[in-house]
């Protein structure tokens, strides 16, 4: 049987994000979507997304597919709901369809299905901001997942340690002289991550794999981080994807950030509104700002984007994929996709520059920058021009 995680309708709502990617690949907790999938169901998960990114995240279908809603977070009841499901049935809510089980990959007409009902609470990404603000459960149930019935490696006498039976090293972290508090959270130290000296971090937090917290760094839970990224300064309940930076003083808080993103040093972003007010962020599909509910709400950027020294972002901003910010003062709450220049206005960041900036970036961790993912980047910079002109 083959296992597949479908867009379903959430793929515009979490857009930057998932102009890159499909929706199973976002992050909140430990580990993406998909992943959360593979470690309950036991064997690898596909996905069914955009024709353009099918190239990079390939399916893989047969005569026999259990589908799921990508957007959905895996959990032992859920799991065990779509594990039971037998050819011909769907699982749904009595309003919407989280699984479905048969013999073709895509279903458009769900008459010829037996419809079972599941009554049990789930959780779902349906918007950007649900990845920072589901962070902490997301990761007490990653740390589970991923540390039942294993010892973790020991935490050096060097650091000071709050819980320490909450705190789990993988095999290669290294941490020293510092302050490490799992009162609110667990603390997750990925393979061959590093906290450097005088780092205060308060859990949850979770960093992937191969990952860096420079020195004196003050983080507050929950965060997480995915692989090979670099954070300092102050961090406050925020997502980085993966291979992206915000390695230097400044704070982040209550934002995402996804893959090969670089925030400049001294770079800021406020995540509360002087007065208080719920916070409106740029939704794609109504092409305005709307509600979040959210008082606390900071910054959504998209890949391969970057900013300057001193870059300062206000409350609810969104910037897209392969954007190049600086100057001083405020950008626009929303920078659209290719977007290059900052206060005095933004112009289009020309693919080809776009793509030899990527290549660079990506060389420095050994990623190639494949003939695949400029084919993605295209379709991006074609998508998104109707904001350029906006």
């Amino acid at each position: 049987m083959h296992y597949i995680l479908f867009d379903g309708d959430r793929r515009n709502a979490l857009l930057p994000l998932t102009y890159t990617r499909p929706v199973a690949e976002v992050r909140t907790g430990i580990l993406t979507l998909r992943e959360k999938w593979e470690r309950r169901l036991g064997q690898p998960v596909s996905c069914l997304t955009r024709e353009y990114l099918q190239d990079k995240f390939p399916i893989s279908s047969g005569g026999d597919n259990l589908l799921i809603k990508g957007s959905l977070l895996a959990d032992d009841s859920l799991t065990e709901a779509v594990k039971g499901l037998n050819k011909g049935e769907a699982l749904w809510d009595g309003s919407q369809i989280l699984a479905y089980r048969g013999p073709a990959a895509i279903v458009s007409d769900f008459e010829s299905f037996t419809k079972i009902t599941y009554t049990n609470a789930y959780r779902e990404i349906r918007h950007t901001w649900d990845l920072f603000s589901m962070n902490g459960i997301a990761l007490e149930e990653d740390f589970e997942l991923l540390t039942s019935g294993r010892t973790s490696a020991p935490l050096p006498e060097s650091n000071r340690a709050i819980h320490p039976e909450r705190i789990f090293l993988e095999e290669g972290a290294s941490v020293e002289h510092s302050i490490l508090n799992a009162t609110d959270g667990p603390i997750y130290i990925g393979k061959g991550a590093t906290v450097m000296e005088g780092s205060m971090i308060r859990g949850g937090f979770a960093l992937g794999d191969h990952s860096v917290v420079k020195m004196g760094a003050k983080i507050y839970g929950p965060t997480s981080t995915g692989p090979y990224c670099k954070i300092g300064g102050e961090i406050n309940n925020s997502v980085l994807f993966g291979y992206s930076n915000k390695g230097h003083d400044g704070f982040l808080g209550n934002s995402v950030l996804g893959e090969w993103c670089n925030l400049g040093a001294d770079t800021n972003n406020s995540n509360l509104k002087n007065n208080y007010a719920k916070v409106r962020l740029w939704n794609y599909e109504s092409e305005r700002f709307d509600p979040t509910g959210l008082q606390f709400c900071g910054l959504v950027m998209g890949d391969h984007s970057k900013c300057a020294i001193n870059t300062m972002f206000n409350t609810g901003t969104v910037v897209g994929v392969s954007c190049n910010i600086f100057s001083a003062g405020f950008p626009r709450n929303f920078v659209p996709s290719f977007s290059w220049g900052g206060t005095s206005g933004f112009s289009t960041y020309l693919p080809k520059k776009a793509f030899e900036a990527a290549e660079v970036a990506m060389a420095r961790r050994e990623v190639a920058f494949t003939q695949a993912d400029e084919r993605i980047l295209l379709r991006v910079f074609e998508e998104s021009g109707k904001f350029r002109k906006a």
